[in-house]
């Protein structure tokens, strides 16, 4: 089932977080897309004359532009979980503690599987590593 097939089978609260996670995961799409648009520019850069001294500044944003794509995959895809989580009645509830996500938090990140305090504490734990 495709996602535009699955925003016909969300009602109620459940279409607006449908809606929510649509719309970040197509700004994000769409950041990919323009990312990838100028890369492919940047690469014909010694064709419209750049200096070959630029190759340091090409490297460095291309680990950039890489970060950023890798990012953004990885969002799109913790989104295309929580759209599988709302059509299966888990979406919202907390992947570690088991209890509902703040609606503050959903709304911030729609794509959230931790409450604030397990998130807190995942992030705490990463720090102290």
């Amino acid at each position: 089932m495709t996602k535009k097939s699955l925003q016909h089978e969300f009602t109620g609260r459940d279409l607006e977080y449908y809606n929510a996670l649509m719309s970040v995961r197509n700004q994000l799409s769409e950041q990919m897309r323009i990312c990838a648009d100028e890369s492919l520019d940047c690469s014909n850069s010694e064709k419209r004359g750049v200096a070959t001294h630029m190759a340091d500044v090409d490297n460095s944003r291309s680990e950039m532009e890489l970060q950023l794509f890798t990012e953004n995959g990885n969002v799109i895809s913790l989104i295309d979980d929580a759209i599988e989580r709302l059509a299966n009645g888990e979406y919202g509830i907390c992947m570690d503690c088991g209890e509902p996500i703040s609606e503050a938090r959903l709304k911030a990140r729609p794509y959230a599987i931790f409450c604030i305090k397990c998130k807190s504490r995942h992030e705490e734990m990463m720090k102290n590593r």
